[in-house]
């Protein structure tokens, strides 16, 4: 499977262009498209789950035009939107059996297995009679997980997947996606929440105001921000100081005032210790500090 994006833009008829010139190319495994709320991520997925055509430039998928092939396209792809919606008559169980069909699983017996098998794996069986609209809102998103999921699709995109999920449940949430991305199944996961990013993204793209801004692994991403990332032990008159010097990235209340980490260009004028960074340390450095060095120049 291989999946590229060639020249992409999008202008809406207010003017609001949502894609600049996007270009990429991935192929099975999981990629994470990362960016702020208004990035031009969900303009992005719409393209590619065939929802809305490009003002112009192509994706292809196996050589093969979106626009020109959707129906086959459509057969592949299993989808959860940012705003996903039910029927509100339905069983939750009623739900996902109407998705199966939609996603061609014709047989009824190996589709009521395959509906049970999904609702267990996102943790719904036990209210798989209860009416969809009853669900909590958490549950709703698994539900929308799991008819994304049924069918066995050979493209998963998911957008903002985990909004409205708790801890555990975005945990269970990126281990599913993790076990599938082992398989012959390119998943592309879009989100503003930076943890959703992880190891088990063999590649990642950063959009910021409808332009790809960064592509590479993750571990090249933090790579970048390894010595910006400083902790400091700041009295109260020094933390306020700081909050105006630099860009916070956590700030933890101790006996002698606050223990803080920043992201810098250069070691801070405090006493501080460089750390390790995490992606979510690599994502703030990237787009706060290296994008508007790269602007200046």
């Amino acid at each position: 499977m291989k999946i590229e994006i060639q020249g992409l833009n999008k202008i809406y008829p207010n003017g609001n262009q949502a894609l600049k010139d996007v270009n990429l190319e991935f192929g099975t495994g999981m990629f994470g498209l990362l960016g702020p709320n208004g990035a031009g991520k969900s303009s992005l997925m719409r393209i590619m789950v065939t929802l809305m055509k490009p003002t112009s430039g192509v994706v292809l998928v196996d050589g093969k035009d979106i626009q020109k092939h959707r129906k086959e396209i459509r057969g592949m792809l299993g989808y959860l939107p940012q705003d996903f919606r039910f029927f509100s008559s339905l069983r939750t169980w009623e739900f996902l059996d109407y998705s199966g069909s939609l996603a061609g699983l014709k047989n009824k017996k190996e589709r009521f297995a395959e509906v049970d098998r999904l609702l267990d794996q996102v943790g719904l069986l036990e209210v798989r009679d209860r009416q969809a609209n009853k669900l909590s809102g958490g549950m709703k998103r698994r539900l929308g997980i799991a008819q994304a999921l049924i069918g066995n699709p050979r493209i998963i995109i998911v957008d903002e997947p985990t909004t409205g999920l708790d801890p555990d449940e975005r945990i269970r949430f990126r281990n599913i996606l993790s076990e599938l991305s082992q398989h012959d199944v390119t998943i592309i996961l879009s989100t503003h929440i930076v943890g959703d990013i992880s190891s088990t993204c063999q590649g990642m793209a950063l959009l910021n105001k409808g332009e790809l801004v960064f592509t590479g692994s993750p571990e090249s991403l933090v790579k970048q921000a390894e010595g910006h990332v400083f902790k400091l032990n700041l009295s109260p008159r020094d933390y306020e100081t700081v909050k105006e010097r630099y860009d916070v990235i956590s700030t933890i209340p101790v006996e002698s005032g606050w223990e803080v980490q920043i992201v810098a260009d250069n070691i801070p004028e405090f006493e501080s210790t460089e750390i390790i960074p995490n992606i979510e340390d690599a994502y703030v450095y990237y787009m706060e500090h290296k994008m508007h060095a790269d602007l200046i120049e």
